[in-house]
């Protein structure tokens, strides 16, 4: 099973490991992109970030802080993502994030995981496509 449970989310925080979810897509400037919102360790405290950057719609590449970043605020640190906030407590830094993004609580995965998420998007995202394709081609 891919997602963490809420204990397993925050002990992996306490042992200083990172927490991710993928967002999903969206539009930037008329461009394709995708979002994802991260919990990092940092200097005792949790760090919550937002990272939006292109969307390469390749269902093999899951290296998603080396994509390219839409959000100027990143450019200058790649893969570090826009912050939004901080917390000394991991479930407040959980809380924050599910309150400031679209995070669900039951959909946190360990750091770098998210990549996975983002291949199994664009997979179903083709399935959709086909699918509709096959149904339109049925009904003619």
């Amino acid at each position: 099973m891919r997602y963490l449970t809420r204990q397993f989310a925050i002990g992996a925080l306490r042992r200083g490991h990172g927490i991710e979810q993928f967002l999903g897509g969206t539009q930037i400037g008329g461009e394709a992109a995708i979002q994802w919102v991260a919990i990092s360790p940092m200097d005792g405290q949790y760090r919550v970030s937002l990272h939006t950057v292109q969307d390469p719609d390749d269902d093999e590449f899951g290296d998603l802080p080396n994509l390219m970043s839409l959000d100027p605020v990143d450019q200058d640190y790649v893969g570090e993502g826009r912050e939004l906030g901080a917390s000394q407590d991991e479930a407040e830094a959980m809380a924050l994030a599910e309150q400031l993004t679209a995070a669900q609580p039951d959909r946190w995965v360990n750091h770098a995981v998210a990549g996975d998420e983002y291949m199994d998007f664009v997979r179903s995202r083709r399935s959709t496509t086909d699918t509709h394709g096959q149904q339109d081609q049925s009904r003619s």
